[in-house]
């Protein structure tokens, strides 16, 4: 390997990061650099605004056996103020990219958490010709957070860093790419603000259980975020919902009347989705579109032509274009964000990538200040120390 060769090994970085108390090896965690990516054309699990938990992350360990000796109470652990070992100098080898890109990078993707520290530990070059290899360490600000090392691969352009299997666009801009095509394409029914400066697009499909539950959390979001753009755009997966392209074929009928009426028609699929098949679709779709005040034999005709079977594999081209793989998805500004995350997690980042932007949200001060933190939970067998 080119990091011998050079001298400085990841052994000598695994050793540091043996030095910090509690430290934990790269390969029991699965560290991303996003919020979550899915398996392709996967669908994210439900949760609406603050009403379902997260599920616990793969790397959570297992809940041990009580302990049934009566143990002494946890003693309160000051918190470091940096916990983490000093990056070496020799360790910093290769041509790209820079200490600044990445860490510029990490802030863009990383940075709407405050309780979250790290540091660059290695940027080397591979045996791999142009393709660089960046370590980072990684920390809660909790006394008993435990260090983990991220290890990135940055590809010859510059534009891209594998991380595990995820390609994950790569720069001190990371999303000003995709921010730049949904503006200019996006074309989905829209709600909240005329202007683009605040884009947020919500990629669903109408058959999907999931995108349904989610709309909780998109009203939400249209009220607590008044300077914003919130799109519907359509993305079918079509190899799991055989009803999903006519229903969005319809709905794109539907949104020719007015963005209000698609929003109607929406609510009315949504409202039978679980009926939705090829044996029913016709029926309940028509349906759908008289209960939104559509005319229903005009919307059967238009969803049937060319031109509309066209929009709707435009917008599943610009779902893929845009690197989504999962339904439902925001992206704001560019950042795609899972819809099965807490919905103060998404107000947070929000207002993080707002703040990066430069851009305004509209949002109060009670939805601005950060959400309080909750209540410590009592000891329990499984919780005190062994």
């Amino acid at each position: 390997m080119q990091l011998q060769k050079k001298g400085t090994t990841l052994k000598s970085i695994g050793t540091a990061l043996k030095s910090v108390p509690g430290w934990v090896p790269a390969a029991a965690f699965a560290i991303t650099l996003s919020l979550g990516t899915g398996v392709a054309l996967a669908q994210a699990a439900p949760a609406g605004p603050a009403q379902q938990a997260p599920a616990a992350p793969p790397s959570a360990p297992a809940a041990q056996a009580p302990y049934l000796a009566p143990p002494a109470m946890p003693v309160a652990k000051a918190v470091p103020a940096d916990p983490l070992p000093p990056a070496d100098p020799r360790s910093f080898t290769a041509a790209s990219p820079t200490l600044e890109t990445v860490n510029a990078f990490l802030s863009q993707v990383w940075g709407y958490d405050p309780d979250r520290l790290w540091r660059v530990m290695a940027i080397q070059p591979t045996d791999a010709p142009n393709v660089s290899k960046v370590v980072v360490f990684i920390i809660g600000k909790s006394a008993d957070a435990k260090p983990q090392a991220v290890v990135m691969y940055v590809t010859p352009d510059g534009n891209h860093i594998i991380q595990g299997s995820t390609l994950v666009s790569f720069g001190a801009t990371p999303y000003a790419a995709t921010r730049d095509l949904l503006k200019a394409k996006a074309s989905g029914a829209a709600r909240g603000a005329a202007g683009k400066d605040l884009m947020l697009v919500e990629f669903a499909d109408l058959q999907c259980p999931y995108c349904k539950v989610a709309q909780a959390t998109m009203d939400q979001i249209v009220k607590d975020f008044p300077a914003a753009r919130v799109v519907f755009q359509q993305f079918p997966l079509v190899d799991i919902h055989p009803s999903s392209f006519k229903a969005a074929a319809y709905g794109v009928c539907a949104q020719k009347q007015s963005d209000e009426a698609f929003f109607k028609y929406a609510a009315g699929v949504f409202d039978t989705q679980e009926a939705l098949a090829p044996a029913t679709e016709d029926g309940l779709l028509r349906a759908a579109a008289k209960r939104a005040g559509l005319d229903g034999d005009a919307i059967v005709a238009c969803a049937g032509t060319q031109e509309t079977k066209n929009i709707v594999k435009a917008d599943i081209k610009l779902a893929v274009d845009a690197g989504i793989d999962q339904t439902p998805t925001l992206v704001v500004n560019g950042r795609a964000v899972p819809l099965n995350i807490p919905y103060d997690m998404i107000k947070q980042v929000i207002v993080f990538q707002a703040k990066l932007d430069g851009v305004a949200t509209g949002a109060s001060a009670d939805i601005l200040a950060p959400a309080p933190a909750p209540p410590p939970a009592p000891p329990t067998l499984n919780s005190l120390p062994k």
